[in-house]
């Protein structure tokens, strides 16, 4: 049986609040202009209307930070799907809306995409769990249309369940034939002693039934990034983390000793925010096996070990994680992580697949990470 976990960074389309803007000296030549013209204390007609050109071109208004409508490829054809904020999507005489409409995405490179389907068909599992994904109907498509054209066969079952985040990043999980999926459980309204929720996105708990017959359990999870005030991110994460813990320990108390626990975490090992499941808890890291195989830095990269990487000659911030209880960290036979469709912005370098050019072109920032466990 083979386990991987890819954070994908979706599938087809991605929200616009995580496009990287282009332009920044251009953007902070628009911030110099707007603070010129806040300084004057009369204001003519031609500088509000630039004031209003300049707060739409340096994103400082909010206007894409609300969905009006969802753009989404279905069938090689563009579909608007608008939402309800408003009861008309098209001019009368009885609204005043004025033609405009705010799309919440972005479509990803064509190229991309394939290399989406590039990684998982060159490790083929037979689970997989994938972080990032838009929704239900965008998996359906990229397991049975996308898939196939790298000569990777579709999976016989996809599932995914809507999470806490309102930016198109859900878990989803798919299977191949012989397995199945016996139990999900959501805890997207697991509250902390603040009586908040704990999981910004979700912790997915699915009860598999392998192709022998016997179940393994797997956690599947997305912790708080890095973003904003470090601080809280990492007490939120801290508090995801202990949570898992306590999942984690709850099961094992049962005698559920099968367990698997993967996702991004969003943390390196050493991070004091993943100690409350890393170190007090007994999962252990499948970076850390014997037989963890991945293609090395190029050049002397690959005698060097940084500060938070994966292991030496794998000089990449680890954020994804696939983590084995006792149990089914003895029966892996293989395991592993492929980079090649992560592009290299700097150093360190290493392989990845022809044609990834630029940043755009790659499947993601994050590598997919597996193992080939004996159960």
């Amino acid at each position: 049986m083979k386990l991987a976990t890819f954070n994908i960074q979706n599938l087809f389309h991605r929200d616009i609040s995580f496009n990287e803007t282009q332009f920044d000296k251009t953007k902070k030549d628009w911030e110099i202009a707007m603070d010129e013209l806040m300084d004057k204390p009369i204001k003519s007609i031609q500088d509000q209307e630039r004031l209003r050109e300049l707060v739409c071109l340096a994103d400082i208004d909010n206007i894409n930070r609300y969905t009006y409508a969802v753009l989404r490829r279905k069938g090689g054809y563009l579909f608007l799907k608008g939402k309800n904020y408003s009861k008309e999507l098209k001019a009368s005489e009885l609204t005043d809306w004025n033609g405009w409409i705010a799309l919440q995405n972005y479509p990803l490179d064509p190229i991309a995409v394939k290399n989406k389907a590039r990684v998982i068909a060159e490790v083929n599992p037979d689970i997989l769990i994938l972080q990032e994904i838009e929704d239900r109907a965008s998996l359906a498509e990229f397991n049975e249309d996308f898939l196939p054209r790298l000569g990777c066969e579709p999976f016989q079952q996809t599932f995914v369940v809507q999470g806490n985040d309102n930016l198109g990043r859900e878990i989803g999980i798919l299977i191949r034939k012989g397995f199945q999926i016996k139990s999900v459980r959501s805890h997207i309204y697991d509250l902390n002693f603040q009586e908040k929720i704990v999981f910004e996105k979700d912790l997915l708990q699915y009860e598999i039934q392998t192709a022998n017959g016997k179940t393994i359990w797997i956690l599947a999870t997305h912790l708080k990034n890095q973003a904003g005030d470090k601080n809280l991110s990492n007490k939120i994460r801290t508090q995801q983390a202990k949570r898992i813990a306590e999942v984690y320990k709850q099961m094992k108390a049962e005698g559920k000793i099968n367990v698997a626990i993967v996702g991004t975490l969003n943390a390196p090992s050493f991070c004091n925010s993943l100690s409350p499941l890393l170190l007090k808890t007994n999962v252990l890291d499948i970076s850390k096996h014997s037989d963890f195989n991945v293609d090395f830095d190029k050049g002397e990269d690959a005698g060097y070990y940084s500060l938070g990487a994966y292991r030496m000659g794998v000089n990449i911030k680890q954020k994804d994680y696939l983590l084995l209880s006792p149990e089914l960290f003895k029966k892996t036979k293989r395991s592993g992580l492929n980079r090649k469709g992560v592009w290299p912005e700097k150093r360190p370098t290493w392989s990845i697949y022809p044609g990834i050019d630029q940043k755009s072109n790659a499947a993601s920032e994050h590598p997919i990470v597996w193992a080939d466990v004996e159960v």
